[in-house]
């Protein structure tokens, strides 16, 4: 059955307080260019948006993420007055994981930030920065109230 309609997805790997990020081409006419940038992209086809963003782990970086994984999910507004939504995840991801990355053929390259890092990186996409800022914050509630 197809999922509600979407434009695209974006997955933040956490493991112990950093991140694995990406640093855009600087090609123009791409949104973001030479930017600093989570996995995640466009939908294709009728996929999900967690199929979306594990997909396109796998694409760019080699990676294989459980679902199981994902501690975290949420929609967000498109980004211009018609556009579709966008989906963020969070994942948890063992030890080692950021080891076996095998870096794909977009972006300039990649790297395992802080979490701090990257929310505070000049030169990092500004609503990913905004968006991981509000997921940890609603992580650490969640972990509060156990």
């Amino acid at each position: 059955m197809p999922s509600e309609p979407f434009s695209g997805a974006k997955i933040a790997l956490l493991c112990q307080g950093q991140v694995l990020a990406y640093q855009r081409d600087a090609k123009p006419g791409i949104p973001w260019p030479g930017l600093w940038d989570l996995p995640g992209g466009g939908r294709e086809g009728e996929e999900t948006p967690l199929a979306c963003a594990l997909r396109e782990t796998t694409e760019e970086f080699s990676l294989r993420i459980a679902p199981s994984s994902v501690v975290l999910a949420r929609a967000y507004p498109g980004h211009a007055h018609t556009s579709l939504p966008t989906w963020f995840f969070v994942a948890r991801v063992a030890p080692g994981t950021f080891d076996q990355v095998r870096f794909g053929d977009e972006g300039q390259r990649w790297a395992v930030l802080g979490t701090d890092a990257f929310i505070d990186h000049p030169a990092a996409v500004p609503h990913l920065q905004v968006r991981l800022r509000e997921c940890l914050g609603a992580l650490a509630s969640q972990e509060d109230e156990r």
